[in-house]
This record gives structure tokens, sequence and C-alpha cells, in this order.
């Protein structure tokens, strides 16, 4: 897939080209010309002979040259056609406008997926349908019917929504913002964010990738490009529908706790992607990315006219996880050499409301210096004396001889306009409140860290793989999707994990007989594919201590059972020895459609999805990142012993989890695992799989 004729085109036609103002063929040509493209242009319209005083044609293979991209802005049934025409050609570019594809019914999803073939046929890169267009201020290139073309910059934005795109230019201007290249992907028909993202990746103009995304249709691949990206250069994604539903039956306990948007989250924190909450923190985060130097830590530094703004900031920094730095004598003493005696060398450095461009910058060069300080934000109130414009442009002129972040926190608006156009036009950025600077420096820190994170290394464990294969194949000869909780605890064994010795009985004589093998107490647990919480309708029976107590539970539970539940298929039950010992924490696995296997892990025990005390990431997953799933919950502060009681062997829990991964990364059939609980010993003692439920996707892999 080539995109240079896409992006740089040495010329360029428009289907659909129209005299008409109110038409969008008109919009686009209008914004191509007044743009500033150095090629050549050819409208395409049968019912007119110029457009625009341009010689019009009334098809493209009526047009003598060659056609590097095409723009289509004609209805529906005729895009088709058109493509045809661009094979016969030889354009290898098109820019679909036209919508009533695949964005509206099965007559439209038809129409696109053969618009789709005949363009990889003709090796034709194609984006839309249903988009707004494509902007290269490089090329000063406008193929859109948004904004005009305002200035070149540093960063690229993909959206799937035309309409915001509009929106965001408008901002843009405002703000002195540039961009690299804006790519409405609309339907991502035949290429989308992923493979705008691999171009970009090596796009010199393109320091930051921002992008605005309803979805991902290749998890897989994103995940493998995104990770190439996030190494070179930042990945902003604003993505939209965090609150949609997960499924809508949820068969297992990490089904019911991981909604659509966690797999999301998970894949983004993997990959250093940058996530943004609002158009306004998509460019709070992207513009400091783009203009200043990332900071080598998190200690940050505070400059400020006025006391409460100060301790603002102070709050909303040190709430992001970002560190307001004690500054170092040597700093304060030369901070005392340049401030009133009434100022403060303490952090934030108060400047005082009378302050100058000389103090505020003597200031902060001082900071700037200070090897105990990682960045810098200045805060400026307008007084009756400040003058805002020397101060900004003081704030410019020192940003330009030291590598640590600079920015700006300006509160006003109409009183310091002139100030905040300096700092917008000289790349300073600049924040209106102190919670949106805190934020941006936050990304910065983080990504920073990203950057510097080692190698990902996947550790591979000894297993045997034949019993899970056996297993499998037997379940899938019997149409069976759901592994009864014997047999799961029979894969996880296979796979380096703990688990109780049991015996399935269908009888109450089996067992009895297998109780006696055993050493009392014993539990024993019903079997059934239609009951996932057996303890809520009496499925679990413990502290049995002898063959008269292990008679009744059985007979009494497939009585009570079968009376509660009619219709249950129950298949006898697990007699099994008492693990007593041990705190209660769950594994889980659940395919996302986009990412693959999600893991899960938390409090465990009958009250998970009450406490919902979880946290999930993508597998495959390394023992640093198991570390850090188990911190990042409450449960973790149980485990490491409250109150007197002893820790548990974490190291243990990461094990279980490695070998989980390593599960269901060797076989993807597998759709869903709950191990609840997995009970965990003191340190040194292990943890043993309590129990274990295991579902099959519908299809085979």
């Amino acid at each position: 897939m080539s995109f240079k004729n896409l992006i740089y085109p040495e010329s360029i036609a428009v289907v659909g080209a129209s005299s008409n103002p109110q038409k969008v063929g008109h919009a686009i040509l209008k914004n191509i010309l007044d743009g500033g493209f150095k090629g050549p242009v050819y409208p395409i319209n049968p019912k007119s002979e110029t457009i625009l005083n341009i010689k019009c044609y009334p098809s493209l293979l009526d047009i003598p040259e060659s056609i590097d991209c095409v723009v289509i802005v004609v209805n529906r049934d005729i895009v088709l056609s058109i493509i045809k025409d661009c094979a016969k050609k030889g354009v290898k570019a098109a820019i679909v406008i036209s919508s009533g594809f695949g964005e509206t019914d099965e007559e439209g999803k038809k129409a696109q997926k053969e618009l789709v073939k005949q363009a990889r046929l003709a090796k034709i890169t194609m984006i839309g349908p249903n988009c707004l267009g494509l902007i290269n201020p490089w090329q000063k290139l406008n193929a859109a019917f948004g904004q005009p073309i305002d200035r070149p910059g540093e960063i690229a934005l993909v959206s799937q929504s035309g309409a915001l795109i509009a929106s965001i230019q408008d901002w843009a201007k405002e703000n002195k913002v540039g961009f690299s290249l804006i790519a409405s992907i609309g339907n991502k028909a035949a290429i989308d964010e992923v493979d705008f993202f691999e171009y970009l990746k090596g796009d010199k103009n393109t320091k930051v990738i921002a992008a605005y995304l309803e979805d991902i249709s290749r998890g897989q691949e994103f995940m493998r490009i995104a990770e190439q990206v996030g190494k070179i250069k930042p990945l902003v994604i604003l993505k939209s529908g965090r609150t949609r539903a997960g499924a809508k039956a949820a068969s297992s306990h990490t089904g019911s706790l991981a909604g659509s948007d966690v797999a999301y989250e998970c894949a983004f924190q993997r990959l250093g992607v940058i996530r943004a909450g609002s158009i306004e923190h998509l460019f709070d985060i992207s513009t400091a990315l783009a203009y200043q130097p990332l900071p080598k830590g998190n200690r940050i530094a505070i400059i400020t006219n006025a006391g409460g703004p100060g301790i603002m900031m102070s709050d909303a920094l040190e709430m992001a996880g970002l560190k307001v730095v004690n500054i170092d004598e040597k700093t304060k003493s030369n901070l005392q050499k340049h401030l009133p005696p009434s100022a403060s060398v303490n952090n934030p450095v108060d400047v005082l409301g009378d302050a100058d461009k000389e103090r505020y910058g003597k200031s902060l060069r001082c900071v700037l210096e200070s090897e105990s300080v990682d960045g810098v934000i200045v805060i400026l109130t307008p007084q009756k004396m400040t003058d805002d414009t020397a101060i900004a442009k003081e704030l410019v002129e020192i940003s330009k001889k030291y590598s640590k972040p600079l920015m700006a926190c300006f509160m006003g608006a109409d009183t310091i306009k002139n100030g905040l156009n300096i700092l917008r036009e000289n790349h300073i950025p600049q924040y209106s409140v102190p919670e949106r600077a805190a934020k941006a420096m936050l990304e910065m820190v983080k990504y920073n860290q990203y950057k510097l994170r080692p190698l990902r290394i996947i550790e591979r464990f000894a297993v045997n793989k034949n019993p899970v294969i056996k297993i499998i194949k037997s379940y899938r000869s019997r149409n069976l999707l759901e592994i009864g909780e014997f047999d799961a605890k029979t894969i996880m064994e296979s796979y380096g994990m703990t688990i109780p010795e049991g015996h399935f009985a269908s009888t109450s004589e089996e067992a009895v007989s297998f109780a006696n093998d055993m050493r009392y107490p014993i539990a024993m647990k019903i079997s059934s594919p239609d009951i996932l919480h057996k303890s809520d309708i009496g499925g679990v029976k413990i502290g049995l201590v002898s063959p008269t107590e292990v008679e009744d539970a059985f007979d009494l539970m497939m009585l009570r059972i079968k009376n509660k539940i009619p219709d249950a298929d129950l298949r006898g039950v697990l007699v099994e020895e008492m693990i007593t010992s041990g705190k209660e924490v769950i594994l889980g696995m659940k395919k996302d459609p986009q990412f693959g296997p999600m893991l899960m892990f938390g409090l465990g025990g009958i009250f998970v999805e009450v406490l919902k005390d979880v946290s999930f990431t993508l597998s495959p997953i390394t023992a640093t990142e198991c570390k850090d799933l188990i911190e990042s919950t409450k449960t973790y502060k149980l485990l490491t012993g409250v109150r007197g009681q002893k820790p548990v062997d974490i190291e243990a829990i990461t094990t279980n989890l490695q070998h989980l991964s390593q599960l269901v990364m060797d076989f993807p059939e597998i759709d869903e695992v709950d191990i609840n609980p997995l009970k965990v010993g003191q340190v040194g003692d292990g943890a043993v799989v309590v129990d274990a439920r295991v579902i099959l996707s519908k299809e085979s892999n």
C-alpha cells in the first residue's frame, strides 16, 4: 500500500465538482485551489465546461494527462464506476467523500464491499467512504470540505468523525496550532487508523500522532504497530464509547466484570498510548509533546505572581501523581538574590503581584538550572501592574536555552490576549487553569517513562499440553462449550498449577467411596454447566467428616437443587480435599474480540462481583506486569499483611498468572477462564486452585 499519491499527489481530480457554492463538490474544489496546491487540478462534471474558471472534463478518461489522486463526490450508485475508471486510468489514490455505504443499510454494506474489492484489485489506496477528506498543509493540499488550511505543524490528526475535524480546525486556528496531516477515515473500508499510524511512524513532519476513534477494528495489528510507533513518537487517542455495556449475557465472573472499554484501557496502557478524555485534553497533551522536551522525571517547580493559584497548581500536580519538588538550597539562595524579601523561594516560587519580566525571567532561569527540577509551570494572573506581553516574550526567549519542559498558565482572557498570542505563536503550551497544565505534564512524564521501559520478556514454562488437547477435543466432539470443574482443574494442573486431590462422583455411593479413600474433612461441590454460582443454590458443602455426612449431603444437594432449578443438568459432584488456609483471590481470562486474551486479578470468593476489586491486563504478560496488576488492587494491601497477619505468597500468584497467560495463548479456542478462588498460603507455601471454570469459543480456532 502506497501513501505517496494520496498524501503527496502531484495532480488531483475532483469527480463531482460543482459550480453551486452549496454543494460539497464546489467546497472541495475551492479548498484545493484556495489552499495553494501547486499541481494540476481537474474538475470532473459532464454538465459543465468550466468550474471556478478551470476547464471541466466529462469523465476521468477524457483527461489526457496522468492523475495521482481522485476525490469522489457523487451519489453512491456512481462511485463504483468511478473507481473502475480510476483503475483504467492508472490512478493510485482515491478519497471517497460520498456517503450511503456501510454506515447505512445492507445494500450500502454490499456496495462498500464491492468498492473495496475493486480498489484493491487496482491497487488504489482509498480512504472513506463517508469522510470529510484529507489535508496535508506541507503540500498545500486541502482535499476536504472543512475549514481552510491555516498553517503546517507537527501534529497529525486521524479521525473517524469528519464533523469533529471541522471543529478541531477552528479550535486550532484560535490556538495557533498547526498540523502535519489531517485525515478523515470515515467508514475505514479500505484503509484505517492502523494503516495511517504505520505511515505516520516514519513521517518526518509529524512529531505527535493524535486520533479520534470510535472503535479499533484490527486489534492485534493495532497493538503491533502502536508498539513500534510509541518508541518513536507519542500516540494520543481520544476513544469514545467508554460506557457501552459489554456482552449481554456474561457467562463467568471475568465476563461480567470486563466491560467493553476495559480492553482498550489495557491495550493503551501496555503500548504507551496516551488516552485523552476530551478534545481539549487531546490537544493539551499533543501540543505539549509536540512543542516541549520530555521531562526526565516527575519533579515540577511552580513560579507564580499570586499565592492562591500557586496553591491550586500544587494541589493539581500532587493529585495527578507528580511531585511538587522541594527546591534545593543552592537554588533558593540564587532566588533570594533576585527576589524581594517578602517573596517566597520555596515551591511554589511566589514572585509577588508586582513582578515584571526581569523578576519572572531571573526566577525562571534559577529554577530551570536546578538539578532538582525536571519541569516548570509559570503562572500569571493579570494584576494592574502586570505586563503580560513582556513577560510572555521573556518566557519564550528563556525556553530556547534550556532542555526542560516549560508550560504557562496565564489565567485570564481579554486582558492578557497579547501575551497568550505570543506564547501560542512560539509554542509555549498555555493552559487557562492549573488542572489542565498538571494533566498535560503528567502525560509527558508517563510517556518518557514508557520510552525508557525495558524490553518486555515473556517467560515460557515447561507444561503438558496433551491433557488439554484431549479435554478440548472431547468437549468439542460433544458440542459442549463449558468445561466442568474436574476437567478444568486438570487443565490447570497440566499448566503447572496446584490443585486439591479430588474425584468426580455421579452417585452417593461413589462419593462415599472417594471420601473414605481421602482424609476427612472433605468438600463436595455440584457439577453442572447450568450453575455458575454454586454457593447461591446450596451447591457447596464443606467440612464433611463422615461417610453418613457425605451421603446425606449428596442426596440433599441433588434434591434441593433440582427443585430450585428443574432444568439444570446435574452431572454429579466433585469430592475434594478441604483447603482451609490461605487468602482467596481470583484469576480469570476473557477473550476480547479485538485484542485477544484479557487477564483478571482481584479479590476472590463469593463477593467478587459485589466488591469488584479487580484489575485487568492483556496476555501475554511478564513477571513485572503481573506484579503491577496485583499491586493495582486494594486487595494487595491485605495480601502483604495487615493488623498482625503474615503476608501471603505473592510470588505464587505471579507464577500462576503467568501460567494462565501461557495457557490461553497456547489455546486460542479458550474463550473464558475463572479460577475462583485461588487460595494463597503464606510466603513459600504456594497457592492452590480451589475452583475453576473454562469456557470454549463457539467456533474452533
